[in-house]
Parts: structure tokens; sequence; C-alpha cells
């Protein structure tokens, strides 16, 4: 019986992080998930514009904080990245709801 290997697509994670905003910190635990998760994923996370939290798969944006004002749902970028890995096409990553964030 022959064995049939599918070849998997490589996998690199770019996150630009505000470190005026101090999201330095979700940078590191997002990087940490994808890993957990695709350890052969290269994840970079560097520092960026102030307000932003960039994240693209294989140079295709996924999210970005700058645009949406929001973190992106940490489960819907390692979703993208395994689609990513497996060859399908990638989704626009949707928002964590905002909770620490009170208008007067």
């Amino acid at each position: 019986m022959e064995k049939r290997s599918e070849k998997l697509n490589e996998v690199r994670v770019d996150i630009e992080y505000c470190n005026i905003c101090n999201s330095k910190p979700q940078c590191l635990e997002l990087s940490k998930l994808i890993k957990e998760r695709l350890p052969e994923a290269r994840v970079a996370c560097k520092v960026g514009r102030r307000g932003s939290f960039e994240v693209q798969i294989n140079d295709t944006l996924v999210h970005s904080k700058i645009n949406s004002l929001a973190f992106p749902d940490y489960e819907a970028v390692v979703s993208n990245a395994i689609a990513a890995q497996e060859g399908r096409s990638l989704t626009k990553v949707k928002e964590q709801p905002i909770t620490d964030c009170v208008l007067q």
C-alpha cells in the first residue's frame, strides 16, 4: 500500500503592532497560539505604526486594527493560517469585541 503524502504550503505570519499602545503582549499571545497549532509556521512580531495591529499571512492582509479599531479574533487568525498551509483561500478575520473602552 503506497502512502500518499500531501505537500503543505509554507505559512508566514507577520504581525505589526504599536509599541506606544503597548500591543506587544497581544502580539506574543497570538504568536504563541499560532505556533502551538502550526509549529512549522514562521511568525514575526514587528514594531510598526501608531495604533497598528496588522496581521498578514503570506503577504495577504487578513486584519487591520488601523481600519477596524479592534484586535483580531485569534482563533480566526489561526484558522486562516491553517487554510494557507492547506492552499485554501484566506478570509478577512472577524474582530474581538471591544469591552474595555467607554465613551462619555
